[in-house]
């Protein structure tokens, strides 16, 4: 869905949304990865999410981190929350896209997979190769927005006073 704005300085859904995305991980509270997820149909944000501890448990950020092999395991991810909300809420999400600053682990892949999640936009990725491969056999789209992301990180930093 890339639409480019009749006016220049605009930004296209993809980057607005992505931006959107890279807002929310600003709420994360494992600091070891910030990462932020929004659920999108027809240019509707439906749900978010953001990596923090499971809900009414201390922050990693306030009593530090429960590592197994090099990865916080105290944390819920971005895209299980976002999931986890769009339920809670009531909310389908079915045939919807996600935006996410990382691309997802093996675990939330699964999860968006089962969601019904057709399309998955990320800002870098982040260390699962299985991905590509399975996307492909489950009819779902990747769209690496790393090159996008980059080029709204040096906007931010040129518009930062």
């Amino acid at each position: 869905m890339k639409e480019d704005s009749s006016h220049d300085s605009r930004p296209s859904w993809d980057e607005y949304f992505m931006t959107i995305a890279r807002q929310v991980a600003s709420r994360s509270t494992c600091d070891r990865k910030f990462v932020g997820a929004v659920i999108v149909r027809d240019r509707m944000i439906l749900s978010t999410g953001y990596n923090g501890s499971i809900r009414g448990l201390p922050h990693c950020s306030e009593v530090g981190h429960m590592m197994e092999n090099g990865h916080c395991v105290a944390t819920v991810h971005a895209e299980a929350n976002a999931i986890v909300q769009a339920a809670r809420n009531g909310v389908n999400i079915n045939g919807a896209d996600i935006y996410v600053t990382a691309s997802p682990c093996w675990n939330c892949f699964k999860m968006i997979a089962n969601a019904g999640i057709k399309r998955i936009f990320f800002g870098e990725f982040y260390r699962d190769e299985r991905i590509y491969e399975f996307s492909k056999k489950a009819g779902i789209e990747l769209i690496d927005m790393t090159e996008t992301t980059k080029k709204l990180k040096e906007k931010e930093k040129q518009n930062a006073p």
